[in-house]
């Protein structure tokens, strides 16, 4: 049955998952109603749905940290403003260093806290023990505490992101595939879906793993790729303590969630596997991969030796489910290069549900004045572009500094709430 869509609208966003959302959300808060969100299947299905729903505050530089930090202070005030639950709660975070760079490398991100002015302090390895009691210390030399970071219910977070969208007026469409581009004049013009085309002004790549062949139907370049991305459920943990702080042991490979009396402990492996080489299938939702004990297997004794408890605690889930990642581990966001008027949020790397509050932010700011409302190099799709000279290069930059300069008279003002 063909499925009654506009023919026109201000601005469309393709994909429905956290990050879409956000972008619909933050766009309805600038004053534009004419926003369609499109979702091939239904809201959260692709990679969103199994987020483990960390929301941490400090990133590897001052501009993302600030991002993360406003993603933290949207979803605690989200429930208010549209009644829907998102399940956050400040946890905090404890992140661990059991050799001396890497106890330098958290050291240095604590001062860049303090600098953003997030609650921040380095603690010896008996006060990681005090406030995880279940954690082996022997090889640890430090830590670091964050008492405001937290976690919280991807779905939820996303279900009130759209409910907040179409209180501002936004309409999202489900079951909707978008087959292909509309370009005018070298611009975005709209999308042609399954159900109609849709004229738009502007077009937003919020495809998820499905971004870069998207992106490929407009001649943008999106360099991403689908891995698998496994985490493990204990069963209960009766000697597990509530609202412990999300453990992560970089030099580990692993990160430790306590969820509902149970340990979630997700891998970061150095030698990840790729998925979807041969595309993604067409039905592809909510679904899971299988299981890969072996590949698992070094990363599950790493865990048992900082949890000594998990070696006589069965496991309840064992899951395995793809998230894109980047060449360089950063997002791309912004107008793509080779397209006026054509947008990408994409590329999360596992950390869409603390990025979605601030880079959707940051992208309905670049779409309403035209030009990155912030230096957001560090995740700037257009680092990717091709060298094309060092005079068009500059005056680009230029150009789009002087009027951050013009706009405002210290860094990110707006993030206050």
């Amino acid at each position: 049955m063909t499925k009654q869509i506009p023919t026109s609208a201000q601005v469309v966003i393709v994909g429905g998952g956290v990050i879409g959302c956000s972008v619909a959300y933050h766009l309805t808060k600038l004053g534009f109603t004419d926003v369609v969100l499109l979702e091939r299947r239904t809201l959260t299905c692709g990679t969103t749905w199994h987020a483990a729903g960390l929301v941490p505050t400090l990133r590897a530089t001052y501009n993302m940290s600030m991002l993360a930090n406003y993603s933290a202070s949207l979803y605690e005030q989200l429930e208010a403003e549209t009644g829907q639950a998102t399940g956050f709660v400040r946890n905090g975070s404890l992140t661990i260093a059991t050799n001396k760079e890497r106890l330098a490398e958290i050291k240095r991100g604590a001062s860049m806290a303090k600098v953003a002015g997030f609650p921040c302090d380095v603690i010896s390895p008996e006060q990681a023990k005090e406030m995880w009691p279940l954690l082996n210390v022997d090889d640890v030399i430090g830590a670091i505490h964050l008492p405001m970071d937290g976690m919280a219910s991807p779905v939820d977070v996303t279900q009130a992101l759209a409910k907040g969208a179409r209180m501002g007026g936004a309409k999202i469409i489900e079951n909707c595939k978008v087959l292909d581009m509309k370009i005018r004049d070298g611009k975005a013009a709209g999308v042609i879906t399954e159900h109609g085309d849709i004229d738009a002004e502007y077009v937003v790549n919020c495809a998820g793993m499905w971004a870069r062949e998207f992106g490929k139907k407009a001649g943008v370049n999106v360099p991403l790729h689908a891995a698998e991305h496994f985490y493990v459920v204990t069963e209960n943990m009766p000697d597990l303590k509530h609202g412990l702080p999300t453990l992560r042991d970089m030099d580990g490979y692993c990160y430790y969630k306590e969820d509902a009396g149970k340990l979630l402990v997700g891998m970061f492996e150095p030698d990840a596997k790729p998925w979807g080489m041969n595309g993604i299938p067409e039905d592809f939702h909510f679904d899971e991969l299988p299981e890969d004990f072996d590949h698992l297997e070094p990363y599950l004794e790493a865990a048992m030796h900082r949890i000594p408890k998990l070696m006589e605690t069965g496991l309840q889930v064992f899951f395995n489910g793809p998230e894109s990642f980047t060449p360089d581990d950063r997002y791309h966001l912004g107008e793509a290069p080779e397209l006026r008027n054509y947008f990408v949020a994409a590329g999360f790397n596992s950390v869409g549900i603390q990025s979605a509050g601030g880079a959707g932010k940051m992208l309905a700011e670049w779409i309403h004045k035209g030009h990155a409302p912030r230096d957001l190099w560090d995740v700037d799709i257009r680092r990717n572009r091709p060298f094309q000279g060092t005079q068009a290069y500059l005056q680009e930059r230029t150009t789009e500094t002087l009027g951050l300069l013009y706009e405002t008279h210290y860094p990110f003002k707006q993030f206050k709430t």
